[in-house]
């Protein structure tokens, strides 16, 4: 992708919010008596609720059906964020829905990619207003940063649109594209969502200050461009030598050298986790983990604090297994749910700590034993948090708060150690993927059977899976990034 067409499309963009700043002023003056923030009252009470399937649709569509080559995603996005600043939605729930819906747009692009093959876009790309030129600048950013096309193509528009596209087309493996499609549609989903549900606050006084906001994009674009050309520049190795060289001769900027010269190893790490290779994707799939298991988890405290009664899921939830409890079924939920029970979780944890420690996997145990203390601790500080009641009618004794459910959560710790077993430890076993399967639903059966017996809403069990999994998820990112930076380091040395 050349530079003088990235420079044209900021200067395009930086033309139409001038243009949008100047059209304001004049209508301010022209009709003083208009009250932008009423207007968008009206707005967010005329869509309402259907603001959810409105920017659900489009988000899908956007990669989905190309739709983000023909009009621009954030501005629908930054919308329902206003809707939900001005009360009529919630922003947690815009949040979920957009991130899902795009995910989803990403996942059905590369499917269509895989089918149809570039080929059929280069024969009927015109129609889509895909010309050959602009496929083959995606590929050629794709064939050379990987899955950082992915992630941070999120934010660029015809990166954003094709990129999935691409990456089915060329055969990347969809197991290596769903992390970075994850975390790269959560943070685009969030980042425009707040835009516009913070803006939206004071509307007023956001295009009041017009101006300096224009002044800071100028100053933003000013830098990325600046960026850009800078980094350009230094792909070259001829001139990074003629760059140090001057370093060098300069007192005042030895240093600076030096300190680069010593985080050289880190910063290559850290850049070379941006593409879909072994430990790159290792590490973007427990970041991907960590989102969406802190967004659920997070979001439904939030929901259920300020409602503390039963969700429109948990009601239906809750008829569904009125209508097919039995005393023998009840029976086996009850010994399922025992295997959630701290009793049977910490000497479960402990033989697999043993285990680990037989075969020096220390990373892995260090995740496993502090990831089991973190969520026995977090499961109950957040029920204290919440402090959201019981439902009534438990067929087993319970104590203490709903949310999260404590047994969901231990459970998962069953399934981390089946993954770990299978595709770290011990990678190409026989059997691997049927324990990596018995580990998923042992931690799924002991959740349900909470729901089962009536000790837990279904929303507090989907806190508890999700809560297990961030934590297990952090740990696991933050052993593998301080492993390999030894690593370096030691290599360094």
């Amino acid at each position: 992708m050349e530079l003088p067409r990235r420079r044209r499309d900021w200067l395009k963009v930086a033309a139409i919010l001038v243009a949008v700043v100047v059209a304001y002023q004049l209508a301010k003056r022209a009709l003083p008596d208009i009250d932008v923030q009423q207007v968008l009252d009206d707005v967010a009470r005329s869509l309402g609720s259907w603001t959810y399937l409105i920017v659900g649709v489009l988000a899908f569509l956007e990669t989905g059906a190309f739709v983000g080559l023909v009009a621009p995603g954030e501005t629908v996005v930054v919308l329902a964020g206003a809707v939900a600043g001005q009360g009529a939605t919630s922003v947690t729930v815009t949040i979920g829905i957009v991130w899902l819906c795009a995910f989803l747009g990403d996942s059905c692009s590369y499917l269509l990619g895989e089918r149809l093959g570039r080929d059929w876009v280069l024969r009927h790309g015109p129609r889509l207003r895909i010309t050959p030129e602009r496929f083959r600048q995606v590929e050629e950013y794709f064939a050379s940063h990987g899955g950082k096309t992915i992630l941070v193509g999120r934010f660029i528009g015809i990166v954003r649109a094709l990129a999935p596209f691409v990456a089915g087309s060329s055969r990347m493996p969809y197991r290596q594209l769903a992390p970075y499609s994850v975390l790269g549609t959560g943070m685009w989903a969030t980042l425009f969502t707040l835009l516009g549900f913070y803006a939206s606050k004071n509307i007023e006084a956001v295009l009041s200050n017009s101006e300096h906001a224009l002044l800071a994009f100028a100053a933003i674009v000013a830098v990325i461009v600046g960026g850009i050309v800078a980094w350009r520049w230094l792909r070259v190795a001829a001139n990074r030598a003629r760059l140090a060289a001057a370093m060098e001769r300069r007192p005042l900027l030895r240093g600076a050298l030096a300190l680069g010269r010593r985080l050289e190893p880190q910063a290559r790490f850290l850049a070379d986790r941006l593409t879909p290779g072994g430990l790159g994707l290792e590490l973007t799939t427990a970041l991907a983990a960590l989102a969406v298991g802190s967004y659920v988890t997070i979001a439904y405290a939030l929901t259920v604090a300020d409602a503390p009664g039963p969700t429109t899921g948990d009601a239906t939830a809750a008829d569904f297994v009125s209508h097919i409890r039995t005393d023998w079924l009840v029976s086996i939920a009850e010994v399922v749910t025992a295997l959630g029970s701290w009793g049977v979780v910490i000497p479960a944890t402990a033989l697999a700590a043993i285990w680990l420690a037989a075969r020096r996997a220390w990373p892995e145990l260090l995740v496993l034993v502090a990831g089991t203390v973190a969520i026995f601790a977090l499961t109950d500080a957040m029920k204290e948090w919440v402090a959201r009641p019981r439902p009534a009618g438990s067929l087993v004794e319970t104590s203490g708060y709903a949310y999260p459910s404590g047994h969901a959560s231990h459970a998962v710790v069953y399934a981390w150690i089946a993954l770990t077993v299978a595709i770290r430890v011990r990678p190409g076993m026989r059997n691997g993927s049927a324990l990596v399967v018995a580990g998923l639903l042992l931690a799924a059966a002991i959740g349900l059977s909470r729901v089962y017996l009536g000790a837990h809403y279904m929303s507090d069990v989907s806190g508890g899976w999700a809560l297990g999994v961030a934590v297990l998820a952090l740990l696991s990112a933050a052993v593998v990034i301080v492993v390999h930076i030894r690593q370096n380091e030691s290599d360094v040395g």
